[in-house]
């Protein structure tokens, strides 16, 4: 595990290093929420960025926006004119989200939604180019049914946490583990798609729609 940490550590100093804006909200999220391991952070933000820019997308959804940090490194590689509809539950951050949104120029390209993904997605127009699920775990499989018709070819989806520290290799009681194998095993074999695990910090799923 040490040997780990340091090897991310490395890949870290030796990447692009995220902007002074996301520096600042990464620390600001630490001294102001409860949980700030749910920040995307530095390493899994940039693949997050890079993605983006290859893909170019016009439309994407983000389930689940903690305080944006990953929101605004998806928002780096939109195409001219694309949104980024990203959905939170929690009311108690709306806050930071809309501060860092605004600081980051983007309240152009990023638009808010406050509530329940289930609610929201079937109310947005048009089909998505990139999805980032990284909400309620217990929920996934229902968001990507919600979502894997509506991508374009060429879409990408992805999953946040889908190794869930490793407890997916022998679930046990965990029943977050339990529902994450039981998404990843769905996910491979659906047709619709071809997908990637990367064990990349806890775990991110890319599935491509065909």
């Amino acid at each position: 595990m040490k040997l780990k940490k340091k090897l991310e550590a490395y890949c870290e100093q030796q990447s692009t290093p995220p902007s002074l804006l996301l520096q600042e909200l990464e620390r600001e999220t630490h001294l102001k929420t409860l949980a700030p391991q749910m920040l995307s952070g530095p390493l899994q933000g940039r693949v997050l960025s890079l993605l983006s820019h290859l893909v170019q997308p016009k439309q994407v959804v983000e389930i689940g926006t903690f305080t944006a940090y990953a929101t605004i490194c998806m928002a780096e590689g939109l195409a001219p004119g694309g949104t980024i509809h990203t959905i939170e539950a929690n009311q108690e951050l709306e806050y930071l989200i809309r501060k860092y949104i605004r600081k980051a120029e983007m309240e152009d390209r990023i638009q808010l939604h406050i509530g329940q993904a289930q609610d929201i997605i079937p109310t947005l127009e048009g089909a998505f180019d990139m999805v980032f699920i990284d909400a309620g775990k217990q929920e996934y499989l229902q968001y990507y049914e919600l979502i894997i018709d509506r991508m374009n070819p060429g879409g990408l989806i992805l999953a946040d946490n889908v190794l869930w520290s490793g407890k997916v290799l022998n679930p046990g009681e965990d029943q977050d583990a339990q529902v994450l194998h039981q998404f990843n095993q769905i996910v491979l074999q659906d047709s619709r798609v071809e997908q990637l695990i990367l064990p990349l910090r806890d775990g991110l799923m890319i599935a491509r729609k065909l």
